[in-house]
């Protein structure tokens, strides 16, 4: 279940950015673990923080009620708090304007995360032929990616790779912080070695040391038969890389263009077939064009009744969940004009009781 940010923080779904920073402020003073406050409401407010005061995932967040563009989300369904953490690369939160950089945000110790590079979330159109019979399409994205010369690792391809000095080879960077809130023991990543504890002592030619740089790439989406407008689809591992870590995940929202004759339930695909009144009467066969191209009869029977429904089965979408049936509403369609025999018929078709 999708949790409410807002409630978590006591602020309303239009409050401004002030208003989120102080209430933030208000309840992380009261909830720290360093101050014997609640680990897990602590928790709770700083996600809730990282998400609210980000425009951007602000917006995704009112949009699909989650956030798809910096960090992965963790067991709780939290922020991925080490792209958060100061110094650290190609990180686009900074809680320092709050804590001073408490480096170790959950407290209690030096508990290192793994990196994580950002997600990525892009929208695509498919008609729905597509989205029936499902398709594989090709997107060419901008991002941060591993650096092929050296292999992610920032060095130049045969240097010797030595400790960091700055960290002692550790990572990480431990200092005492003075707050708002008072007086911590903090831990941030090592600005010189990003985080690895060794340097190269020559670093890469194309990369500049990073590990990663931005650049092209193509990605090839695989669109599964059967997929509902909106839907999302998940690509692990196609994100942003970051160097001394996993690389995040590529989220994909489906947008289904509608069709003019079938639309889908569930499995099955729906369509409106009006006759008219005499073949309703006496009965008739329809050939009919499916999204696939292939056509199929469907014999009307005799005295069919108005929004009736028929069914061929097998016709509908086909994917692992199963096969769908084709479901065909028919409708009577009466003529606007009808001339002077045909109302003589009608008559006739009257004093028969019909």
């Amino acid at each position: 279940m999708t949790k409410d940010y807002y409630a978590v923080l006591g602020v309303d779904r239009g409050a401004s950015k002030e208003d989120i920073k102080k209430a933030f402020r208000k309840l992380a003073q009261k909830y720290h673990p360093d101050k014997g406050g609640d680990e897990t409401r602590f928790k709770e407010i700083t996600e809730a923080y990282a998400v609210l005061s980000d425009d951007k995932k602000r917006r995704e967040y009112d949009s699909y009620g989650r956030t798809f563009a910096g960090g992965g989300a963790d067991a709780t369904g939290g922020v991925d708090f080490s792209n958060f953490t100061n110094g650290a690369p190609f990180g686009e939160f900074d809680f320092s304007d709050i804590f001073s950089g408490f480096g170790d945000i959950f407290g209690g110790g030096a508990r290192a995360r793994t990196a994580r590079g950002r997600d990525i979330s892009i929208d695509i159109e498919v008609s729905f032929k597509e989205a029936v019979l499902g398709t594989t399409r090709s997107v060419l994205l901008a991002k941060i990616s591993a650096c092929d010369a050296c292999g992610a690792t920032g060095a130049k391809r045969g240097t010797v790779m030595d400790t960091c000095a700055t960290c002692g080879g550790s990572g990480r960077i431990h200092e005492t912080r003075n707050s708002i809130l008072g007086t911590f023991a903090t831990v941030r990543v090592c600005h010189d070695c990003e985080g690895a504890g060794k340097v190269p002592k020559e670093k890469c030619p194309v990369c500049h040391g990073h590990g990663v740089l931005r650049r092209e790439e193509e990605t090839l989406i695989k669109i599964p038969a059967g997929i509902d407008n909106g839907e999302m689809i998940r690509l692990p591992g196609q994100g942003e890389a970051i160097k001394g870590g996993a690389p995040g995940d590529l989220y994909v929202k489906v947008h289904v263009k509608p069709d003019p004759v079938f639309r889908k339930e569930g499995l099955n695909l729906v369509m409106d077939l009006p006759i008219k009144l005499t073949d309703a009467l006496l009965g008739t066969a329809v050939t009919l064009t499916l999204v696939d191209g292939k056509k199929v009869e469907v014999k009307i029977p005799p005295l069919s009744r108005a929004e009736e429904v028929l069914r061929v089965r097998g016709k509908g979408v086909s994917n692992d969940a199963g096969r769908g049936d084709l479901l065909i509403h028919v409708s009577i369609a009466l003529p606007r004009k009808i001339s002077t025999q045909a109302k003589k018929a009608i008559n006739q078709l009257k004093e028969e009781g019909l």
